[in-house]
């Protein structure tokens, strides 16, 4: 199966991250959805949450402090 590159089509929201792995709930409280932990791929520009279809991108240099 071939994935289509996040990038390829617009997102009804972008949001940054300044970590790779991070969890997205909708932002909406009780009108959200479950709590699923997403990791935006080393070399990715961005992933695409699959239940709000928030499009999350690393704020910054992409590269994560520890």
């Amino acid at each position: 199966m071939t994935r289509t590159p996040a990038s390829a089509y617009p997102a009804p929201e972008t949001k940054m991250t300044k970590t790779r792995r991070f969890a997205c709930d909708g932002s909406e409280g009780a009108l959200g959805h479950p709590r699923v932990w997403l990791t935006i791929p080393l070399g990715a520009e961005a992933i695409d949450c699959p239940y709000c279809d928030a499009r999350w991108m690393m704020d910054g240099d992409g590269h994560e402090a520890h």
